[in-house]
């Protein structure tokens, strides 16, 4: 199960399970991964853009994600 998918700056996408797990499966550039991500992602995932300055990690609801 999908529990946070995390959006980079260069836009690569890391997913990670319930467990903090690594989902290699939906790794790769957003908009390959994207559509995969969001129909297979139940309401409780966490949605996040990484950033790779000294911002970290900001939450975004699914439909800005």
């Amino acid at each position: 199960m999908i529990k946070i998918a995390i959006r980079f700056e260069d836009d690569m996408v890391m997913v990670f399970d319930n467990r903090g797990k690594r989902m290699p499966r939906y790794y790769g550039r957003y908009e390959d991964v994207k559509t995969s991500i969001l129909n297979e992602a139940p309401h409780s995932t966490v949605f996040a853009y990484a950033f790779t300055d000294s911002r970290g990690m900001k939450k975004v609801p699914r439909e800005e994600w």
